[in-house]
């Protein structure tokens, strides 16, 4: 008795178990972004200069290094925060200064953001500092896309191939 018991018990607590994850999974319905809205996200991560240039060794140097760590320069290893900027029809809609990732602060920046706006025809501008300069861009794009209600425009950035990409 105790047994049948026992399998009962699991049995009505697994099927309350697979209730409780089943009404989860389709209820309440989650949206991604309202019907009549466009949305334009931003995804970049990318590693700026480093704080202090690397220095080049001279040959003698390099020989009074260790074998193991004989290298033609020295870097430290910090880099530099990100600046970006983000324009729609002439309105700075975002600017955020994105610090470097790691423990020693030598790994790239990464920014994601999303913006609800309407469709339609909009200017976009996206601008990049990864530099020391105090004032001005290190990479800018500036496109005038047609936004579609429900659909996703996105702004990327990959230094390797020119810098910003309008998808």
């Amino acid at each position: 008795m105790t047994r049948l018991f026992r399998i009962l018990s699991q049995v009505a607590l697994f099927a309350t178990f697979a209730a409780f994850v089943g009404y989860f999974s389709l209820l309440p319905r989650y949206v991604y972004a309202p019907a009549d809205k466009a949305a334009i996200k931003l995804s970049l991560s990318h590693a700026a200069e480093r704080l202090v240039p690397c220095v080049q060794l001279t040959p003698v140097e390099i020989a009074a290094l260790p074998p193991n760590q004989r290298h033609p320069g020295k870097c430290e290893r910090e880099r530099l925060a990100m600046t970006v900027e983000l324009e729609i029809d002439g309105a700075v809609v975002m600017n955020i200064e994105a610090p470097p990732s790691g423990l020693w602060k030598d790994g790239a920046a990464s920014v994601y953001e999303r913006f609800d706006i309407d469709p339609g025809i909009h200017r976009i501008t996206a601008r990049l500092r990864d530099t020391g300069r105090s004032d001005g861009w290190d990479y800018i794009h500036t496109q005038e896309v047609e936004l579609e209600a429900g659909r996703y425009f996105v702004v990327t950035f990959r230094a390797g191939t020119g810098g910003f990409s309008f998808r």
